[in-house]
Formats: C-alpha cells, sequence, structure tokens
C-alpha cells in the first residue's frame, strides 16, 4: 500500500488534512486510489510517519479537556479545530471546553509580535521562540496568516516558515487564518491563547498579519506588545502608524548585522526620539528601542531581559492584574458585539430584504440611511 500526502506543504503535529490510499491490484483486481481525511499525529520528524485516525469522530468534553490538562499535542490542535470551527454544534462543544479549562489559565505571559513587510517577524519568532525553549519555557506561537479568499484557508504557512522551531519538541505552532477579521486578528485567537496556557505553554506568542489595524485589538489581549522594523527600508518614522507607536511596549530594529549595523543604531535613535514625544502608555513602564540580528541570533536575550523587567514592573505595581481584567471586559463586549452582528445578519427579515435594498441603493432609488433605517427598524419590531 502506498500514502500520499495531499499537503502541499510539510504537515505536522495534529493537521487536519487527507491523504491518497494507493492499493496495488493483483490479478484482475485494478489498482485503487482514495482520499482519507484524517488528523496527522508526526512528531515533526523527517520523513514524516503519521498514523491515519478519522478526523470526523468527535469526542466527549471531558475527553478533550483531560487531553490538553496533559499536554496533548493533539488533542490540543483538535481542540483549537474546535474553537475555529464555524459549526453550531462545534461551538457549542468549544465552549464547554473553554469554561472548563479557564482555572488552568493565566499562568503564561502573552507576547504580541507586529511589524512592516519585510522586517523578519517568522524569523525572530523563530530565533526568539528557541532560545526561549533552551532556557526552559514552554513557548506557543499563534500565527495570523492571511486568509484565502476562496478557500479561507490561511495562505502564508508560517510552520513552513518555522522549521526549526516546528519541530521543538517544546514549542507548538498554530498557524490561523484571519477569516477578514479587522486588524487580521483571527476572531477565536483569545479562546485558543487561552487553551494554550491550559496546555502548560508559559510563553504565548501572538503574530499579526502585519502593521495596521491589529494593533489596538492585539494590544487587548497580550501583557507585552513588541513591534519589530528594520532600517534603511525609507523613513522609517513614515513607514509605521502612530498609533502602533503608542501601544508598543518595546520597538525592536530587526536585521541589525553585517553593512546594516550603522543603519540599525541611527533608527534606534529615530525611534527613541519618536516616543519622548509620546504620552507612555503605563505610568510603571517606558517603551524601549532595541537592536537584534534574528539570523545571527544577537540581541535576542536582552529582548528577553527586556520583557522581565517588564512583567516584574507591572506584576509589582498591580498594574498586570488591573489589565487582564480590562482585557477580560474587552472581550466580552467583542464576542457581544461580534454575536449581535452575526444574529442580524441570520435573521430571516434582514436576509429577505437586504438583496432588494442593496440594489435600491445602487441604482440611486433609495439612500444609504434610508436602507439601513429599514432594515434596523426590524430590530424594534422584535422588541415590541
Amino acid at each position: 500500500m502506498h500514502i500520499q500526502t495531499r499537503c502541499a506543504t510539510i504537515p505536522l503535529v495534529g493537521m487536519v488534512s487527507t491523504i491518497r490510499q494507493h492499493h496495488k491490484g493483483s490479478g484482475d483486481s485494478p489498482s485503487l486510489d482514495r482520499w482519507i481525511p484524517c488528523v496527522l499525529l508526526s512528531n515533526g520528524d523527517f520523513p514524516i510517519n503519521f498514523q491515519l485516525k478519522p478526523s470526523s469522530m468527535l469526542k466527549t468534553p471531558q475527553e478533550y479537556i483531560d487531553g490538553v490538562l496533559s499536554r496533548d499535542r493533539l488533542m490540543l490542535a483538535r481542540t483549537i479545530t474546535l474553537i475555529e470551527s464555524t459549526l453550531p454544534a462545534h461551538q457549542e462543544l468549544a465552549r464547554t471546553i473553554i469554561d472548563k479549562l479557564l482555572p488552568y489559565t493565566g499562568k503564561g505571559y502573552r507576547i504580541g509580535i507586529t511589524g512592516v513587510p519585510g522586517a523578519g517577524k517568522s524569523t525572530y519568532i523563530e530565533s526568539f521562540g528557541n532560545m526561549l525553549t533552551e532556557k526552559g519555557h514552554r513557548v506557543a506561537v499563534l500565527a495570523i496568516d492571511p486568509s484565502s479568499t476562496r478557500s479561507g484557508g490561511s495562505i502564508l504557512g508560517d510552520k513552513t516558515r518555522m522549521e526549526k522551531l516546528a519541530v521543538n519538541a517544546n514549542a507548538f505552532i498554530r498557524p490561523s487564518p484571519s477569516s477578514g477579521t479587522l486588524g487580521g486578528v483571527g476572531r477565536k485567537t483569545r479562546e485558543t491563547m487561552l487553551a494554550c496556557e491550559a496546555a502548560g505553554y508559559d510563553v504565548v506568542i501572538i503574530e499579526t498579519v502585519g502593521v495596521g489595524q491589529s494593533e489596538t485589538t492585539v494590544a487587548s489581549m497580550v501583557d507585552f506588545f513588541l513591534v519589530l522594523m528594520i532600517a534603511g527600508a525609507g523613513d522609517e518614522l513614515q513607514g509605521i502608524k502612530k498609533g502602533v507607536l503608542e501601544v508598543a511596549d518595546t520597538i525592536v530594529i530587526n536585521k541589525a548585522d553585517g553593512d546594516n549595523v550603522l543603519r540599525a543604531q541611527i533608527a534606534c535613535k529615530e525611534y527613541q526620539t519618536a516616543l519622548h514625544m509620546l504620552m507612555p502608555n503605563s505610568p510603571n513602564w517606558s517603551p524601549q528601542v532595541l537592536t537584534c540580528s534574528a539570523l545571527e541570533h544577537t540581541g535576542i536575550d536582552k529582548i528577553w531581559e527586556t520583557i522581565l523587567d517588564h512583567r516584574q514592573k507591572l506584576t509589582e505595581s498591580g498594574e498586570m492584574d488591573e489589565k487582564r481584567r480590562h482585557q477580560a471586559l474587552d472581550w466580552m463586549s467583542f464576542l457581544l458585539e461580534e454575536g449581535l452582528r452575526q444574529w442580524f445578519y441570520n435573521d430571516p427579515q434582514v436576509k429577505a430584504t437586504m438583496p432588494t435594498l442593496r440594489k435600491d441603493v445602487e441604482m440611486k432609488r433609495t439612500s444609504p440611511t434610508a436602507a439601513a433605517d429599514a432594515l434596523l427598524a426590524f430590530l424594534q419590531e422584535k422588541r415590541l
């Protein structure tokens, strides 16, 4: 029997996929090919050896909970798949699992990382993550990838860009499609982060698509927000939004190696000047500007020391606990708004009326305001 994977990229532990199982015929029996849904159970060794397990078999909530708490990577991956699913049955199961896992969360340190295109986010995270595992930490990386407009899946595939970290026994990488969510942060990123903490990962890194609308969204769910920049790519201060500077806890100039060292030092001074003109986001912390080379693994330890210093100062002042309480409330508000939006657009009256009103607006038979009022009137009717 010959088995061939359907994945274009290297499949890793927990990935739900399909494989082709080839049975060679004998005598008058023809050869048969069939595609089988499965969950890959590889530990990341090359070449990949995997077992077949039907992906359609749902377990009980307790089985998922026990699997996550026992640090079973496969069960963690399956739990995250449930969290990200849009099927009502999966969503209900995921809510039950997260509620039960909640007492086991909160011990990890949450780091958000964003940066301009070409800043080397994946290379930096791989170098940073491997350094942390060498220090005895367990690292989870939630890489928010752009979504395909056709399939809805991830486009970039961060697992293939972090090959060394992906096979690290103390690291777990989960690429998630942004699914068009504002700022490129997956709608279920927060729940996924909690599942990773419950599984014993004490450092959770959230990598976003890039600088844009995502900075405030990421900052509202992490303890430390790091912005990666590069020197020698034009006017650095024009290449980043002021909003990023306002929420950044540290700015790191990456690729400070070779002929770029001097330019990185100049950029570092420019950002230090820019940060001095802004009001600090925290009364207990002044944002730092550092340089590093993810490729040469220099300056990475200094960044971790800065993160630990930030954690100590905010914890001792009580600001960290207060910050997480506010984040929990922000989370509830976000989910409430998303739920109301989903409920509104799934309403039968809205779905029946929307196409006609959209056409009327396009043909200028009615104004956008009048069309919106007509749709919102359905909400008033339901209150009566």
